[in-house]
């Protein structure tokens, strides 16, 4: 998820494309710290991307704007390495019942109301999050139950042994709010979570307004305050923080970019586990042909849209994996050839006499998206394919999606965002039973390959299965992984901002403006 940030009014001085420099910027423009002295008890002004859309309900995608805000915390931290981490939990292991783990709680932690954090707290947390009529997609249909094991402990048990149990619970539904939370629906998130911000003032989906958490059982937060803004136009979060109205602006169009460059910005930009994808609806014609789905691969010029259409600010991606990961693919993707796109079609039966004439869905929430759609476009023209743009609302969308009615569309998606663990994305999108198969694909074979991970606990043995089943969507042409987008960051007067691969952090207690 790029994110700029920045305090200065005046103009910005355009220089080269540092979004085009990969993991942390060090020779590119530094680190994102601020220039000064630590300005204390400052407030930031953030223009989110993304904001609320069910009530800060932490059950739904609502929790990540709420962990990015340091309101809430889960009981376990993790990375792109996807190895778990401390974080209201200390320890954990699993018991003698392979089904059953055990998660010790970090001692003197309260709540920001004041309320304390035991194990009947942290247990009817899990209950209410997984007993829910659609529980979020970390801890969907495991079965989770949770008991307090006295004071300090909370015990979970799933149906059936889960080796990955602790990284699911790192999730940002998985949250932990007091009890006192559940007394309203959705559960208040008004001074109801751990972390080191506190929501004092709704205002809809415009915006909220945070203070610091006194309480805060970790460094104490430098920041007074932050204002975040719901910003869903890419266009409008740049004059945001063009005009000093924003010190921090997330996901800004790449044409914008290039203008927060130079002396008076400093970037930074990692890799993230996120691709750019084009779903091919097998479901139906024409995509349930494979010399149709071999087509239009054969048409794009994977090089060219993250070099050029993304003036650098991607890497093309050769398989649905990529850099950001141990066992992603390093690889170039393979050269378009046009002519070998037209023989198939021809193949397929859409000669020049019936050419193949599709719609290409997508949405504008992601400032890289309507740009990449464009030039696609032209790509599958060239090769004799006719696709007609749409931009939408993606959450409008999304019904006919898993319904199959679309024909090609468009997605980015971060494959370690729910469970950083790739086993959960290549289950939910890519299994017969999936429930997040937007590709409407189904291979007993490929599900056969996925059978291991119910029960190997070994990262090195898991990632091979990821590697092997990512050469297998590869072949059998399951969409079209495009590009892999990047974390980036532009910053002046902000420091200890550092960019969060996975978009679950942003404001954390070393946060802070600078004079």
């Amino acid at each position: 998820m790029p994110v700029v940030a920045s305090r200065r009014r005046s103009p910005v001085r355009a220089a080269a494309a540092l979004l085009a420099c990969v993991a942390v910027l060090t020779a590119c423009g530094g680190t994102g710290g601020g220039t000064g002295r630590v300005v204390p008890d400052g407030r930031v002004t953030i223009a989110m991307a993304f904001g609320p859309s069910a009530g800060y309900a932490v059950d739904t995608d609502d929790a990540f704007v709420l962990s990015q805000l340091g309101v809430t915390e889960s009981l376990v931290a993790s990375g792109p390495d996807g190895r778990p981490r401390p974080a209201l939990a200390t320890a954990w292991a699993q018991q003698a019942d392979p089904r059953t783990w055990r998660f010790e709680l970090r001692p003197g932690v309260s709540f920001q109301n004041g309320e304390p954090l035991t194990g009947q707290a942290a247990a009817e947390a899990l209950n209410r999050v997984a007993g829910v009529a659609a529980p979020p997609r970390a801890v969907r249909g495991i079965g989770l139950r949770a008991a307090a094991d006295g004071t300090g402990a909370v015990r979970v048990t799933t149906t059936a042994a889960d080796p990955i149990l602790p990284l699911r619970l790192s999730g940002a539904s998985t949250a932990i709010l007091a009890p006192s939370a559940y007394r309203s629906t959705p559960p208040s998130v008004q001074g109801t979570g751990t972390g080191p911000m506190t929501v004092t003032e709704v205002n809809g989906t415009q915006s909220v307004t945070l203070a610091r958490n006194d309480r805060y059982w970790g460094e104490r937060p430098l920041l007074a305050g932050v204002t975040a803004n719901f910003v869903p136009d890419p266009a409008a979060r740049a004059l945001a923080l063009r005009a000093g109205d924003a010190d921090i602006a997330q996901e800004l169009p790449e044409s914008a970019a290039l203008e927060f460059t130079g002396d008076e910005y400093v970037n930074q930009t990692v890799a993230a586990p996120r691709t750019a994808s084009l779903i091919l609806n097998q479901s139906r014609a024409p995509f349930s042909d494979i010399r149709v789905r071999q087509a239009v691969a054969a048409a794009l010029d994977r090089t060219a849209l993250g070099e050029q259409a993304l003036a650098g600010s991607a890497v093309p991606a050769s398989e649905l994996f990529g850099p950001a990961v141990a066992w992603g693919s390093q690889d170039a993707p393979p050269p378009a050839d046009p002519a070998r796109a037209r023989q198939l079609l021809a193949e397929a039966g859409h000669g020049p006499g019936n050419p193949l004439r599709v719609e290409l869905g997508t949405y504008g929430a992601r400032a890289e998206l309507p740009t990449l759609a464009t030039a696609v476009q032209e790509m599958l023209r060239a090769a004799g394919i006719e696709a007609t743009v749409r931009i939408g609302d993606y959450d409008a969308r999304e019904p006919q999606l898993l319904a199959g009615d679309v024909d090609m569309y468009l997605l980015s998606r971060s494959y370690l965002l729910d469970v950083p663990d790739a086993g959960a994305t290549l289950t939910s999108d890519y299994t017969c039973q999936g429930s997040y198969n937007l590709n409407h694909y189904c291979s007993p074979q490929f599900d056969a390959l996925l059978a291991p991970l119910a029960t190997e606990t070994d990262p090195a043995a898991r990632q091979k299965v990821f590697t092997e089943a990512s050469a297998r969507l590869t072949a059998d042409v399951v969409g079209i992984p495009l590009v892999h987008t990047n974390a980036g960051g532009v910053g002046h007067r902000v420091t200890g901002y550092t960019v969060d691969p996975l978009a679950k952090t942003l404001v954390v207690p070393g946060l802070a403006t600078t004079e």
